[in-house]
This record gives C-alpha cells, structure tokens and sequence, in this order.
C-alpha cells in the first residue's frame, strides 16, 4: 500500500513457505485473504471462537466445524522488540527493525506478530494503537502494522 517501502518489508518476508501454500492446506485461506486485502482467521461455526493458528479442531469447544472469517485490521501493542544487530549479513541492511506482538481489537484474544511500518526508532508504547497494511509481494502478500 502507500507508504511502504522494501525496507518496511525487510526481515519481515517469511520466504520460502507461503509460496508452498496450496489450496489444500489448512493455512491456504489466510494467505489468500491476504492476497486479497482481508484479515481471514479461523473461526469455529458451533461456538463462534476465533483462534489463531489454524487447527483441525476448535481450542475451545474441540468442534471440527471450523471456517475462516473477516477480522478487523485494528489492534494495539501487546508487546514489542526493537532489534539492533543483524542475525545474518542479509539482515544488516534493515537494522534496526521493530517487531510486534499485536493484540486485535474486534478479536482480542488473538495476538499476531509482524512488523512496524515507519520510523523503527520511534519510541513506542504498549496499548498503542495500529492499523494493519497490505504488502503485495512477488509470491504473496503480507500484513505489516502502521501506528494509528
């Protein structure tokens, strides 16, 4: 989306797995929601739970009637990481990045880890909150987090 840069998405691209994603899969309709610019977590049809990773059975009430549903791509800082040094010499070009924990407004039992998008020596504060943004990549897409 506007705004964001290669270096936005830097450690940030889970590569090689997303593109070995098919439809069969039971994490396929993530992907492709993303694709699509929509947050999809699974969600169980008996008693309504949203959960995330994707599971054949629900966490709460072990029903195997499990679907994907629209998420809003609102949330705050759970928790962050601002980090410093590079893992390896692909990773110095990045430095220093911030990953999140983000806590999701319309699911708030669910946290999701990604990247901040922006200025990563920005001070940032637990609670703070944040919009979700689309990277469209070669392969895949992506969802990257925006101070709100």
């Amino acid at each position: 989306m506007t705004g964001v840069t290669a270096r936005d998405v830097g450690r940030f691209r889970p590569e090689p797995w997303p593109e070995q994603i098919t439809e069969d899969h039971l994490e396929f309709p993530h992907w492709d929601g993303l694709r699509s610019e929509r947050l999809l977590l699974q969600r169980c049809a008996g008693c309504r739970a949203v959960q995330w990773g994707p599971e054949y059975i629900c966490h709460r009430c072990h029903s195997f009637d499990l679907g994907y549903d629209e998420v809003s791509l609102t949330g705050t800082v759970y928790s962050w990481q601002r980090t410093w040094h590079a893992g390896t010499p692909a990773d110095a070009e990045h430095l220093p990045y911030v990953t999140l924990v983000v806590q999701l407004t319309t699911a708030p039992r669910i946290l999701l880890v990604g990247g901040l998008v922006g200025d990563q020596r920005e001070p940032i504060a637990i609670g703070a909150a944040l919009e979700g943004e689309f990277v469209h990549l070669d392969a895949y897409s992506l969802l990257l987090w925006r101070r709100a």
